[in-house]
């Protein structure tokens, strides 16, 4: 964990590590002071209440959250952000099979470590959500649970206990089977070379591809959407989905660029395959800008009360202003820092936008789950940095280790001299027979 975290920092101009504490802080301090409006009107509204009986002080204790709450949704948090690193690598690997890129072989191993971490890793690291569930999810309450409003009732049996633990459970094997089988087929053609081994990353790449996007969109729903059990949105997952991958191609440019200096994948990296990584990121950029403002224009439009209390509640106190971030910082600062074609072979720019998406993807999930408990604005606190700090130095070892005891790379793909930028002669007729 420390040497990644070392080398990380040491690749970052100090000015533009500035610039992203500045707007993080910022954020903060917007939180403090609508805070603080809030409350003033919370004040008023207790001096009212005094005089109609004096529930006040009941209606306030009542509103504080618990410390199981706290946590819960802090850890929901970091978990989420977790997760988009596993789902998006698992994207990436079953693309450079169904589409069989060649360029990224250099990339796929450590994608394939990535993509594991999915199970059994974070299904032991989702326990204390299932556990935390009742506290966490509304709609699990006792007195919804006795008393099911029109939303719950209308999906159900989705919006059940029992189907919530079973579709959970349920994702997670699917997730191991694939991406295992991806990985296992991998390891054995690095043995032999067999040409049946690709065959097989094939078929499970052509099922898989329809599991990834039955699943994370399960995981999308179930995990994030069921906060507010009454919202509606057919395009939630894709916009989970966008921002996974968009993080995830952003890391592996790091990691291809961190590996490379180390010297594990200096043999088959070029400067083709980071301008590769680098426009992909960018496609991505304008992908999930498309898909955020089409589920914005679309419940905006249609004006529907069960889609568009969602966003209202998001614009209240400083989640206003996370919603600004999200637009010009997971948007516009990339999508116009990256136009010139050189800047995505610039290491120093693209190592420093590498935090800076981490940054953002936090608070865009950050503005998904937290106005759930905190409906003033953002908050930022010790359970956040202690289940962020836990969950990324857990998938980091695991990652190191399943990285060491492999081969850095496909040894024996057929695609591997391609990639190294090797032209080989084919095969005669005759030598072919």
């Amino acid at each position: 964990m420390s040497t990644h975290a070392l080398s990380f920092l040491s690749g970052l101009r100090a000015r533009w590590v500035a610039v992203i504490a500045l707007a993080f802080a910022a954020t903060l301090l917007g939180a403090n002071l609508t805070a603080a409006d809030a409350h003033k009107t919370e004040t008023k509204a207790e001096a009212v209440h005094a005089d109609h009986g004096g529930a006040a002080c009941t209606s306030c204790c009542a509103a504080a959250p618990s410390w199981q709450k706290q946590f819960g949704y802090a850890y929901l948090t970091a978990y989420m952000f977790c997760l988009s690193f596993c789902l998006g690598a698992l994207f990436l690997v079953l693309l450079n099979h169904l589409f069989d890129a060649q360029w990224m072989l250099p990339i796929r191993r450590f994608l394939e470590h990535i993509a594991c971490l999915l199970c059994p890793t974070m299904a032991v690291l989702w326990i204390p959500i299932g556990a935390l569930a009742p506290h966490i999810f509304p709609w699990m309450g006792p007195e919804l649970q006795a008393n099911p409003d029109h939303a719950l009732h209308a999906k159900y049996p989705l919006f059940t206990t029992q189907a919530f633990y079973i579709v959970s459970g349920l994702l997670f094997v699917i997730w191991y089977v694939v991406t295992n089988g991806l990985r296992n087929a991998s390891l054995a053609q690095d043995k032999d070379g067999a040409a049946v081994h690709t065959r097989t990353m094939r078929k499970y790449a052509a099922a898989g591809i329809f599991c990834f996007a039955f699943s994370l969109t399960g995981a999308a729903i179930y995990w994030m959407k069921a906060l507010s059990h009454q919202f509606f949105s057919t395009m939630y997952g894709v916009v989970y989905f966008a921002g996974s991958v968009w993080v995830t191609v952003i890391t592996t440019y790091w990691l291809l660029l961190y590996f490379k200096n180390r010297g594990d994948l200096g043999d088959v990296t070029r400067e083709v395959t980071f301008h590769d990584c680098g426009k992909l990121f960018f496609a991505f950029t304008v992908f999930y800008a498309y898909i955020h403002f089409s589920q914005y224009f679309l419940i905006w439009n249609a004006a529907i009360p069960e889609e568009t209390f969602w966003y209202v509640a998001r614009e209240k106190g400083s989640w206003w202003w996370v919603g600004q971030i999200t637009i010009f910082g997971h948007f516009w600062f990339p999508f116009l820092l990256l136009l010139p074609i050189h800047r995505k072979l610039n290491f120093q720019v693209m190592t420093t936008l590498t935090g800076w998406a981490w940054l953002c993807h936090y608070l865009d999930l950050q503005f998904n789950i937290g106005p759930v408990l905190y409906p003033d604005g953002l908050h930022f606190g010790f359970y956040d940095v202690l289940s962020l700090g836990f969950l990324i130095s857990v998938l980091v070892f695991m990652f190191t280790r399943a990285f060491n005891a492999h081969p850095p790379y496909p040894q024996r793909d057929p695609r591997v001299a391609e990639a190294m930028g090797v032209y080989v002669d084919p095969a005669s007729t005759k030598a072919a027979h």
